[in-house]
Formats: structure tokens, sequence, C-alpha cells
């Protein structure tokens, strides 16, 4: 077993010249690293360990995974590591996977999106029961248009059971829920400066949203949550001096919501953004910027810290894991997935308006059957108006029961979650429509996560291109095995590796002669 950090004072070594050892030495990060010259000074090559005798033409200090980021995101999140689990939606980031974050010094969100609040309460008060002290976990707060008061309810549970961190993801706009969220709780430190007591995260993939978040909340907002008893006026008044979230994940090309925007356009528009309206705003504090979408091997995370972000938040590779909320079938799914085994298919919680997200292709029929219920759905006024012959199609190869037998199913779950749904499908047969064709886009996530056999090809996994990237990095090795991935071995072999690489291109600038194998990490059981 390979161990993560090594303490003691490291050996001299001779310098190496040859292809293997320059290689070798490379590796060493955790020690410092010289470039040096030949006999007959043209030749480069390294020595490690303390200053060799002979010409020294520079030095690198040691490199460890914990300093590929802003050294204020650990800072500030009470981590050792700048990294993140990021918050798989329905449960699938799970409560074991946040604990094992947390506990390995790293940061973790709980997946709250699309579950029912009772779900996300039970989840809530477990983590915060177990975890009681500890400030580096936390949970999904997901922007709900079609269910505002849902938003706005988990978010007041998220403050009332001291959630530390919260994670806002895929917000168009500002809502009353995560302006609360970022608000409640400010008041003046003995320094005068503005404390938080709850962290906001806000993942992004505009530029306009992220102005949003980089900005101090709207006026209009805090009054409202004022005037409602939501906030103290001195909470507002607090909350106009500094940014709706002090961490900003840019969520490049993704699984799930996404904008498939490349990382390394929009991290460096989004950084530029930032430096102008801290200047403009005049914050005493700086935001840091963080990187996700994508990041499935250690090249990635990488090109994720050169590019200047202070942690990363991996996802989709995650779900392989095996605290993951997923049945083993979608596991064994994703691990045949190779990055073209994915495609964009409707979203259920925003089927109206014609939002996508990103799935795996690979084994199911989700996305082409999905994109039938939508194509439906524009081009008819309701369920009565959809020809016989393919009302026969949806309801044979896709629903697999008629309409008004997944009506009454639609009807029983929106009794229990909203009422106020079915009354507006009642008067509006457009929307009961939508509500119909959404139960199979919402069933065909649970079967995924349930192993239900008999619906497999109808399974709907959101999945990036990373996870194909991360397949093919780890194969052949420990990591291999579904049973190896722990969310911990992934996030260290992905930080270990991302080290090693940062180091093989330092030294690269050098002029070293550096072989290819200087560049590649395999994954090994770290501690």
């Amino acid at each position: 077993m390979s161990v993560l950090t090594v303490a003691g004072t490291p050996a001299a070594s001779p310098p190496v010249f040859s292809p293997e050892g320059i290689a070798a030495g490379a590796r060493q990060i955790r020690n410092p690293v010289h470039v040096v010259s030949g006999p007959d000074g043209r030749e480069l090559g390294i020595a490690t360990g303390p200053v060799p005798g002979g010409p020294v033409l520079g030095t690198l200090p040691p490199l460890y995974p914990e300093w590929l980021g802003g050294r204020t995101f650990c800072e500030a999140h009470g981590v050792r590591f700048p990294y993140v689990a990021g918050e798989m939606a329905n449960g699938i980031a799970t409560t074991r996977m946040v604990s094992a974050m947390a506990r390995a010094q790293m940061l973790g969100f709980f997946g709250a999106g699309g579950l029912a609040y009772p779900d996300v309460e039970r989840a809530v008060h477990a983590l915060a029961q177990e975890l009681e002290s500890r400030p580096n976990w936390g949970v999904n707060l997901i922007h709900s248009p079609a269910e505002p008061e849902l938003e706005f309810r988990v978010a007041e549970l998220l403050l009332r059971c001291g959630v530390p961190r919260i994670s806002a993801s895929a917000f168009m706009e500002l809502t009353p829920a995560v302006v609360l969220c970022s608000a409640h709780g400010l008041r003046r430190g003995a320094d005068g400066a503005v404390v938080r007591r709850t962290r906001l995260l806000a993942k992004v993939s505009r530029p306009e949203v992220a102005e949003r978040f980089l900005s101090p909340a709207p006026p209009v907002l805090l009054d409202h949550l004022v005037a409602r008893g939501k906030l103290t006026r001195q909470e507002a008044d607090l909350a106009a001096l500094v940014p709706v979230a002090e961490d900003i994940t840019v969520e490049a090309d993704s699984g799930g919501h996404t904008d498939n925007r490349p990382l390394s356009a929009l991290l460096p528009r989004i950084a530029a953004l930032r430096d102008t309206l801290c200047h403009r705003f005049g914050y005493r504090r700086p935001v840091r910027l963080g990187a996700a979408g994508g990041l499935g091997t250690p090249d990635a995370v990488a090109a994720a810290f050169a590019l200047g972000a202070s942690y990363v938040v991996v996802g989709s590779v995650n779900q392989t894991a095996t605290e993951a909320g997923l049945s083993d079938e979608a596991k064994a799914m994703l691990c045949d997935a190779d990055i073209s085994d994915v495609t964009m298919a409707p979203a259920a919680d925003m089927f109206e308006l014609g939002v996508q997200l990103q799935v795996l292709s690979r084994g199911t029929m989700f996305a082409q059957r999905a994109g039938r219920l939508h194509a439906a759905y524009r081009a008819h006024g309701s369920l009565e108006e959809i020809p016989p012959a393919l009302r026969a199609t949806i309801e044979r190869d896709v629903l697999r029961a008629p309409f008004d037998e997944v009506w009454q199913r639609t009807r029983a779950f929106w009794e229990r979650r909203d009422p106020a749904e079915i009354t507006r499908a009642e008067a509006d047969p457009k929307h009961r429509m939508a509500l119909v064709f959404r139960w199979y886009l919402g069933s065909s996530s649970r079967w995924a996560i349930t192993g239900e056999g008999s619906r497999r090809t109808d399974y709907q996994i959101w999945c990036g291109p990373a996870m194909g990237a991360f397949n093919r990095w780890v194969g052949g090795t420990f990591l291999a095995e579904p049973a190896n991935r722990s969310v911990v071995q992934i996030a260290l072999n992905l930080l270990e590796g991302a080290a090693v690489l940062t180091r093989a291109h330092q030294l690269r600038t050098y002029g070293v002669p550096l072989p290819t194998e200087a560049f590649a990490y395999p994954p090994r059981e770290l501690a």
C-alpha cells in the first residue's frame, strides 16, 4: 500500500539522465527535484533529495496533492484536500459518501435534488447527528422552478439543522431560497469583517448566472425576506456588502444538466468576470473558483488546477463508487462506458421548457424514448389529440401502460407531493400530458437506482464523457474492479496523479527530456 504523505528527510540521490531514471525521479513529488547538467554541459537530468554536487540549473520544491488548489479553499472549509464529491441527484450521492469524504478531510454533498422533502429531512438529520460539529459536509439545494415552495422548504430545513455547506445548482436566476441560504446568520466579526454561518457554493455554467452569484443579493429579494420575517434587517444590510457566494463552481461539459461548454473556455471567462466584480464591489475576501465537468482522469484534474481552479468537483465517476446509491446493474453499465457513450435527453424537472441533460447512451434506450415523448408533447395539445397509431406505440414501447393508467399513478404521486399540480392538470390538458410523460422520465431514474431488471433498457443515468475517460485510465489496475472503487480511493488517486503530472509538466518547461511514461499515472491503493 502506498502512503499519500511521507514524513522525514529524503535521502540524497545521484543525478540520473536515462529516460527510466528521469521518469522514476519525477514521480517522487514529495522530494525536491533538481535539474542538473551532464558532464558535457549539454545533457539534462534530475536529482532528488538534498542538493547534489555538480551544476544545478534549477530546483523545484516538494509538491503535495494538498497544494494543487487555492490554500484559502482548504482553510475556509476545514479540509485538507481541495477536492469535492459533487451532489449526484436522487440521493445517488448518499449520506455514506458524504460521511466518507468528511472523514477523509475532503468535502462532499448529499444529492438532495429530485427527492421528496421527507427523504431530504431524514438524510439531513442523519448527517447532522453523525458528523456533528465537522464543517466539511453539505447538502445540495437544486433550483426547482416548477416547485418553488419545495425549494424554499428545503432551504429552511438546511438552515434549521445547521448544515454547514450548501451547494446551489441548476439556478438560472436568484430565488428567495438561495438568497436566504446566503444571508441567514450573517454577522460582524471582532475585526469588523462579515462572518458567514453557512457557506454557499454556487455551481454555474454561464457568465450571466455567475454574475448574479458574484454580486451582492438584490435588495428586492432581501427586503422580501425581511418582510416575511425570514431575515433580520441587520442580516439583509450585511448581505449587501458580500457576494451571494464566495465559492463559484464553474461547471463545464458534464453529466446531467449541462451547457456542454469546454472548461478551457469557460473558467477563464468567469475568472475575468470574478476579478472585475470583486474590484467593483470592493470585497475584502477573495472569491474562489472551482472546476467541475469532465474531470475523470489525473490529466483533467491537473488541467483544471493549471487553469486557476482553487478546487475541483468530481461527479459522474463517483456513481460507480461503492458508496453511491445506484444499483449494481447501473454501475456495471457505467463501467462499460467509453467517452462517446453519452447523449442528450429531455430533463424531467424542466420538461416543458425543453431543457436537456446528458445521460448514458450505451445499453439503454432512455434518450430515444424520452425524445419521442417530448416530440409528441410539442406537436399536440393533449393526450387525446395524439393520433391512435402514435399513442399505441408510446403506450406499448415507452410507457408500457395505457395513458389512463399512467395518469392514475401520476395523480397519486402529486396528491402526496403537491396537489396543486393535479388542479392545474385538470384545467390544462397539455400540462396533464406533460405530467404523464414526466412520469416515465422520473421513473427511469428510480429504476436505475433500484435495479428494476424489467426496465433495464429504460435506465436514465446521468453521465458525462469523464466516465469513459476514467474507465480507460483505471483499466488493468485495482480500480478496474468495482468493489475497490471507494469514493476516497477515487479522490486520492485523481489528486496524486494530478500532482505527478503537474511535476512532469514543470520539469518539461525546464527543458528536461521526459519520456512519455512520466506523464502516466496508473492508480494504486493509497492511504
